[in-house]
């Protein structure tokens, strides 16, 4: 593979910033104006400027109203008062019903090689195109103020600024969804909100009106099983996959149709946290996964998805075991393949929250030629849905002229008042057809670029019915079951038992075993059933289903062959020896991973063999904010640590959530001391076992013992421990 390839980037180089383009093959923008040059205008820097009013009048004194004397009452003609207590009761907009919670950035999007054959779309023809985009990752349930790590599905909404207009590829991380028409769309949302009589819980399915629409709705068999897995609760945006959910079409020059499916890939493999950890981490970091993606981001660690696709032929519509147009099903792996085709880089953060993130507006429905839809009766709910969302939530019909959701070519049409017009037209005619305007603005043929729908022969008689086809609800449910390795699913039934034990009504959690889990898979029911209180199933309702390859569990996903962007915690304190802290310091950096020293308070140590500065302390960090832990050597440093319940809590909890541990010399003691159930740490020399590496006696080479802890951390996690069973 050449080194012009957009691909030939190792996962474990260091990105290449936008403006350094390849070799052999020139980057450049889609045609017209790059959406940060459009953006620029928008931007504003007040360094240095005088206050003043909306009409650009200079205010002498933003501290005090105009009143009546000194102790006196406000004057109505103070128009700075008015106009800032105006803006400041009006500057919130109506919070998305769902998806409220998100976080944005800005990047590009290249092909790798052109698709022709199987669609005429420009964002999918050149190589050497960077089509901007921006991109949303989001929770569903909870509102704005809620947690990251919430158990949940993320939203993954990307908005490609293309030259025939927008594109948004509006898709969650999972490629499933929980019903199958969209007329069911209000019913499911508000069974998962909080309930109605105290407004709890917030950003969690644990209830019971969730659970008791559940139990109700088999067709969400499948999106269930995703959502108790540890796909619900990422580590990082970062290394989350992402999904269309919905079959599109591709359609090519000659007006050739195919069925296709959307995939999103993380370059740095998929990774999760254990349901333990993310809910602590909502404690002590609530914005973990947004400070994450933006840390990332300013690094210039910048995230890569590669965009994949699954390509079905027309003809073989009607070939598989469920229906294409169903979105609780996904296409087995096993049946298509997924094309990498090309990758999409984020490697700018936005300059305001408000007017980027929270003001981009996704729509389904904003395709460009060669895209078009199916009859999924999901799908076409979502393009009524979507539009008639931003009206109350933007303000009128004129939220596309909102600086981010602006399309970076010419916008040309008969729209000219509402809510919220920013632009100034010109001309007596804003109609057609027209002769005063010399017949413009006109529609434009299909050679020209004019978007013409698939053409389709639907017929049929107006009913309010489901598809036969549509029908199987649980061999898919039990196919993801089966994909899971031992560890992801005790993690699944734990998941099940903490949702379903927060419901009060027993029959609620009775029907979700009996009626719902049991026709799953039988020991998935009695083991729910046992954790929860209810009666385990006798009789088994599962059919039996072709035991596929694991493709969809997050260890069948994850990357083992490099420890970029990770974050190491080096355990220390005054005596520490520098020597030993400074080289596994400089071999994870070396290897992309980002290591802190957490002391007892921040501030500089006093180590043996020089200084260290101690990044944070006990008090405001913790291990579930990292990936790893480290203890360098140093008696004194080792004593005042295992003097520190801190330290020891630090170092248990690391070892309960299956993460890689490392001690050097006299920081063996720690570990020791933790009672690391059925680690072995007596011996002598370079250990390595579990996950957890020590390093005893001067005999081990530093370089020795930096890889064998490297290549414990790039598991992610070691569930092969001997008993996890440890007091964190």
């Amino acid at each position: 593979m050449s080194q012009s390839d957009p691909r030939s980037t190792a996962p474990d180089a260091a990105p290449q910033s936008q403006d350094v383009p390849s070799p052999e093959v020139q980057p450049r923008e889609v045609q017209g104006s790059s959406k940060q040059a459009q953006l620029e205008p928008q931007r504003r820097d007040s360094t240095g400027q005088y206050l003043t009013t909306n009409q650009g009048l200079r205010v002498s004194d933003t501290d005090n109203s105009l009143k009546a004397g000194a102790r006196g009452p406000t004057l109505l003609e103070d128009f700075h008062l008015r106009e800032k207590m105006m803006h400041f009761d009006h500057e919130r907009i109506p919070e998305r019903v769902v998806h409220a919670r998100g976080s944005g950035a800005h990047g590009y999007f290249q092909v790798y090689e052109p698709l022709t054959e199987l669609t005429r779309a420009k964002v999918f023809q050149d190589p050497s195109v960077r089509t901007p985009v921006f991109v949303r990752f989001s929770t569903v349930v909870g509102f704005r103020g809620s947690a990251d790590t919430v158990r949940d599905v993320r939203g993954f909404a990307v908005k490609f600024y293309t030259e025939e207009g927008n594109w948004d590829l509006v898709g969650n991380n999972m490629p499933v969804f929980f019903i199958q028409d969209a007329i069911k769309f209000p019913d499911l949302v508000h069974a998962v909100k909080p309930e109605q009589p105290d407004q709890m819980p917030q950003a969690s399915a644990a209830h019971d009106t969730f659970w008791d629409f559940i139990s109700l709705m088999p067709e969400s068999a499948h999106v269930i099983m995703w959502v108790l897995s540890d796909r619900a609760i990422p580590r990082s945006y970062r290394m989350m996959e992402g999904f269309g959910v919905h079959t599109f079409r591709f359609i090519n020059e000659a007006g050739k149709a195919r069925f296709v499916k959307f995939h999103w890939r993380p370059v740095l493999g998929t990774a999760s946290l254990v349901w333990d950890e993310a809910q602590k981490i909502a404690g002590k970091d609530p914005d973990f996964n947004r400070r994450d993606l933006w840390e990332a981001i300013e690094q210039g660690n910048f995230p890569e998805f590669e965009l994949g696709v699954q390509i079905v032929e027309e003809e073989d519509e009607q070939r598989f075991d469920f229906d294409l147009l169903d979105a609780t099903k996904l296409i087995p792996e096993e049946l298509v393949p997924v094309r990498i085709v090309g990758k999409l880089t984020l490697n700018r953060n936005p300059d305001n929250f408000f007017a980027e993130t929270e003001q981009v507006a996704f729509h389904p429905g904003h395709v460009v030629p060669g895209i078009d839809f199916t009859n999924d009766p999901l799908l076409q709910g979502r393009l009524f849905s979507y539009l008639d969302t931003q009206l109350i939530r933007l303000g009128g019909p004129n939220f596309a002229q909102l600086p981010i959701n602006r399309p970076v070519v010419p916008v040309h049409n008969n729209q000219r008042e509402g809510y919220g017009q920013q632009e100034i037209h010109r001309g007596r005619a804003s109609y057609f057809p027209n002769s005063l305007g010399g017949g413009f603005p006109a529609p434009a043929p299909e050679a020209e670029g004019g978007y013409v729908h698939h053409m389709e022969r639907v017929e049929g008689h107006k009913i309010r019915q489901r598809s036969p086809s549509f029908g199987d609800h649980f061999s898919q449910a039990t196919m993801f079951w089966q994909s899971l390795t031992p560890t992801e699913q005790e993690h699944l039934v734990d998941a099940a038992r903490f949702e379903l034990g927060k419901c009060k009504v027993m029959a609620v959690r009775e029907r979700m075993v009996h009626e719902f889990f049991s026709r799953i898979n039988h020991d998935l029911a009695v083991r729910v059933a046992e954790g929860i209180g209810v009666e385990p199933p006798a009789a088994d309702l599962s059919q039996p289903v072709q035991q596929l390859a694991p493709e969809v569990g997050v260890e069948a996903r994850k990357r083992t062959d490099g420890i970029r962007t990770r974050k190491i915690a080096l355990l220390a304190e005054n005596g520490v020896d520098v020597a030993s802290l400074n080289a596994i310091r400089q071999a994870l950096q070396e290897a992309g991973a980002t290591a802190e020293v957490i002391s007892k308070f921040p501030g500089t140590l006093q180590g043996v063999g020089g200084e260290v500065k101690a990044d944070k302390g006990f008090l405001t960090t913790a291990s579930v904010l990292y990936d790893a832990v480290f203890v360098p050597g140093g008696a004194q440093s080792a004593a005042a640590l295992l003097r520190n319940g801190d330290a020891l809590h630090f170092v248990t909890e690391s070892y309960k959530h299956g993460k890689a541990i490392g001690a050097q010399g006299e920081g063996v003691e720690l570990l020791r001391a933790a009672a690391l159930i059925g680690v072995a740490l007596d011996a002598g020399g370079l250990q390595s076992q579990a996950g957890v590496v020590t390093a005893q006696g001067p005999d081990t080479a530093p370089d020795a013992l930096a890889l064998a802890f490297i290549e414990a951390v790039a598991q992610h996690r070691h569930w092969n421990r001997p008993d996890p069973r440890v007091p964190a």
